[in-house]
């Protein structure tokens, strides 16, 4: 058991001295392409971000729809009020002149 803790703690991330060792190997091996490596890279990433960000739309658009669907429709209403009924009498009787 304690084999296995030793070889996990050796796998651990690079330190100082080693990023600078990285670094510079990678200078070595890209030299005059790194500012098109760079640009590259960059586009990548707004790429993948807009990708990232479709996927969120469409699954917000799924949920917002599912939820419609659950919903009772809302009751509609008329646009035009209806007047209140005349009752019979008056409007049967005309006006007494006396």
């Amino acid at each position: 058991m304690s084999s296995l803790l030793n070889s996990l703690a050796f796998l651990s991330l690079p330190g100082g001295t080693e990023w600078v060792v990285i670094a510079l190997f990678g200078l070595l091996i890209f030299g005059k392409r790194l500012p098109e490596v760079g640009k590259s890279l960059g586009r990548s990433i707004v790429e993948f971000k807009k990708g990232l960000k479709g996927v969120e739309d469409d699954v917000n658009n799924a949920i917002d729809h599912d939820q419609a669907e659950m919903l009772p429709p809302p009751e509609k209403k008329s646009e035009s009020t209806p007047k209140p009924a005349a009752s019979n009498t008056e409007a049967s009787s005309p006006p007494s002149s006396s």
